[in-house]
């Protein structure tokens, strides 16, 4: 980490009066702070439960009834658990978990935190299609996920059995992906999704959870917010139904479109149109509250709000999605749908998705023949493929399938055209190749381009903003262009643009900061938290400017991660007015930190915080706090040795990354800490052995590649560096530091290197 505390230039001071101005007229697209805080206020409104709902939308209340909404967590009881509790055996990786009944309730015999096999009584089932999975109980409040789920699909599709979910992967008691730890936390983990109006409530003096909920399930109120003012106003036009009908018929926000549009064909078209163009915002992100990769920043939702101002959505980045952005770790839908062409057509959720029992509409090729001419899309002179063949499911080219949980097969929802050329090029996958496994291989490849383009031609075949990620990702010198034509490009969707902010932050340029300082005036807060991410590596009177300004946004996860990141320097230069408002929201950025204090990435980023404010005690009991919840997470020991670098207490590192080994013995991460540390006390052999297995641990790594090589060449072993170093380079060929070391090299030992 790199903390210099440089005293800001007098660029500050010449930035004020520009900055008041921007304050006084740039912020009129969005809504103040209290007035954004007012607008949301429903702390008078209470959650009145689903069956207040059902005599007058018994609809909708039958529709929902038995929905994966409907059954998304229960007390586990005969109508609830579906997997097989007739005292049956699971081998898995050679251990064998028994389940049972006893006295009416149902039991696993399996392994425990310490690997030794324990008994656990089954207290709630979790969700129920394609798989279910059973919360057991801990001390403090705590419930863990177990890792055997019941399969709940079909026989004859390979399901009624029981199965590990990590498969055949190993994973023992030291990892902290195991079950009983807080990856695996269904209070931290999995809660808020599966609850209405759900309060994680985790006590940090006793490290205890007090959770509670509304309705164990997701239930009308989850989506449609607090209810007890819709009652009101129904019981009121009940006795007088000649009143007329108020906007929001006591409701938080409707999702009913004032406007009633309609999808349809105009003339000589061969996709629908929206009468009436809509803004489909919040519908997306009231689904997004759940159906994205996010993290939970303040435990009062605001129904009807935008979701930065409560979750922390993930960006289109590595090892979450491709450098395309197809799907790619486990991340729901939300960002995938946002880069669709459809969702900025004015599609929504709902236009599939029946919203009470989430089913489609219809099922196939009808579903989107809705608004997709079947005379023209429904033809083999559009598909290509045989009639009635998977290879003419619409969903099948334009919405490939990812299984996760080993049973649970998820479409992409980004709803892009194959690209086989981008694999050639990238390596990513393309729903081509899914079908045509045979032709997968690099080198058959080029045969899947030529015959997709030979069909429809090369009016996609321009340059696609995943090849400037993947670019960015292995930090090639000319994406930076690239990277900031994306972000100021606003033909493009917001999370494509806020995520190519997020990948400038891998280089140091000056056109990065001219970029940035566009991204924080935009109106989308998606691209003004991308503008954030971007900022990361910018000069601290740089970072000073943007963040001030974002300080005052209306949106919380933007203001708080803004105040948190302003330069202590240029808060010293604040005056009474400024000091006041940034005590305030840093108040705040801590409370939203606090919500997740039960996890050890909080307190890391509290020690980060702590040691850039001049508070290296707090920084170091944060660091612990992160230890003690999480060992064998190596991030925590690493920042503490580095508190202690910069207190030059360099043999206090040495002795925390010597304990981080006992924890994660092969940890690439450690091992280079380690070997860094020990090189500054002056114990460079013994450094340099520790900085060799980090480059063996991780030889992808071309920092690690690189200071290993370093290490080689002031020992005096030169031909290992130079080895060492051209083989980083051949992985890595743009890495500046990687091509210095070698030209510095060559030329100290009169070579002539061979280019």
């Amino acid at each position: 980490m790199t903390r210099n505390f440089p005293v800001l230039s007098i660029l500050i001071s010449l930035f004020s009066a520009a900055f008041t101005l921007f304050i006084i007229t740039g912020c009129d697209d969005h809504p103040s702070r209290n007035e954004f805080t007012k607008a949301g206020n429903t702390d008078s409104l209470a959650f009145v439960g689903r069956e207040t709902c059902k005599s007058c939308h018994e609809k909708q209340y039958a529709l929902f009834t038995g929905s994966d909404h409907d059954r998304a967590m229960d007390v586990a009881d005969s109508a609830t658990v579906l997997g097989d509790f007739n005292d049956v055996t699971f081998w898995h990786l050679g251990i064998e978990s028994r389940f049972y009944k006893k006295n009416g309730g149902y039991f696993v015999y399996t392994t425990g935190p310490d690997g030794e096999m324990e008994e656990y009584k089954v207290d709630y089932v979790f969700g129920v299609r394609p798989l279910q999975q059973y919360l057991v109980a801990f001390p403090g409040g705590r419930y863990q996920c177990l890792p055997l789920c019941w399969d709940t699909r079909l026989r004859e599709e390979g399901g009624q059995r029981w199965f590990h979910i990590y498969g055949d992967e190993k994973v023992p008691p030291s990892d902290f992906l195991y079950w009983t730890r807080i990856l695996q936390n269904w209070n931290y983990m999995c809660a808020e999704c599966h609850s209405t109006n759900l309060k994680k409530n985790f006590d940090t003096a006793t490290a205890s959870y007090h959770t509670t909920w509304s309705e164990i399930d997701v239930s009308c109120e989850a989506c449609h917010g607090p209810g007890s003012a819709h009652i009101k106003w129904a019981e009121a036009a009940a006795k007088h139904p000649a009143s007329p009908e108020p906007g929001d018929m006591g409701l938080v926000f409707r999702f009913k479109d004032p406007e009633a549009g309609t999808w349809v064909f105009g003339s000589g078209n061969t996709i629908a149109q929206r009468t009436v163009k809509r803004d489909g915002r919040k519908t997306l992100e009231t689904c997004a509250r759940c159906h994205a990769r996010r993290s939970t920043i303040d435990e009062d939702y605001t129904f009807g709000h935008s979701l930065l101002d409560t979750h922390r959505p993930s960006l289109l980045v590595d090892p979450l999605y491709f450098p395309d952005g197809q799907i790619h770790d486990e991340v729901y839908v939300y960002a995938s749908f946002l880069q669709s062409k459809m969702y900025h057509k004015g599609v929504i959720c709902s236009d599939c998705h029946e919203p009470h029992s989430l089913k489609v509409y219809v099922q196939g090729n009808a579903l989107c023949y809705r608004c997709h001419l079947p005379e023209f899309y429904g033809t083999k002179s559009h598909h290509f493929h045989k009639e009635n063949s998977s290879g003419a499911l619409c969903v099948e080219c334009h919405m490939p399938e990812r299984t996760y949980m080993q049973v649970d097969p998820r479409r992409d929802h980004s709803m892009r055209n194959p690209r086989p050329d981008l694999s050639e090029r990238m390596g990513t996958p393309n729903a081509c190749s899914g079908c045509h496994n045979n032709l997968s291989n690099l080198s058959n490849l080029s045969k899947l381009s030529d015959s997709y383009y030979q069909w429809y031609g090369k009016k996609d075949r321009g340059v696609h903003y995943g090849e400037t990620f993947w670019k960015a990702r292995n930090n090639y010198p000319d994406a930076v262009p690239e990277l900031i034509r994306l972000a100021k490009d606003t033909s493009l969707p917001a999370m494509v643009r806020s995520s190519s902010f997020f990948y400038l932050a891998n280089y140091q340029d000056p056109s990065v900061f001219e970029a940035v300082s566009s991204g924080v005036r935009d109106r989308d807060p998606l691209i003004r938290y991308g503008a954030i991410e971007g900022s990361r590596n910018l000069e601290e009177d740089q970072k000073a400017m943007i963040f001030r300004i974002l300080m005052y946004d209306s949106i919380r996860l933007i203001r708080t991660q803004a105040a948190s990141n302003i330069p202590l320097s240029a808060v010293q230069h604040f005056n009474n007015q400024e000091k006041s408002y940034y005590d305030q929201v840093i108040s705040e950025y801590l409370e939203t930190e606090m919500i997740n204090a039960d996890v050890p990435f909080t307190w890391m980023n509290l020690g980060n915080y702590y040691f850039d404010r001049g508070n290296p005690g707090e920084a170091e009991r944060a660091y612990l706090r992160a230890i003690a919840i999480e060992p064998y997470l190596p991030m925590s020991f690493i920042n503490l040795a580095d508190l202690f670098r910069q207190l030059n207490q360099d043999e206090k590192g040495e002795e925390i990354l010597k304990e981080a080994l006992e924890y994660n013995p092969g940890s690439a991460d450690v091992l280079h800490a380690l070997g860094l540390a020990l090189v500054r006390r002056g114990k460079t052999e013994e450094g340099v052995h520790y900085l060799k297995q980090a480059t063996e641990a991780d030889p992808e790594n071309s920092r690690y590649a690189y200071v290993y090589g370093v290490g080689l060449y002031s020992v005096g072993s030169r031909q290992e560096a130079i080895s060492v170093l051209e083989k980083a380079l051949s992985r890595n060929p743009y890495d500046r530091d990687i091509l210095f070391a070698l030209d510095s090299y060559y030329k100290e030992m009169g070579i002539q290197r061979k280019k």
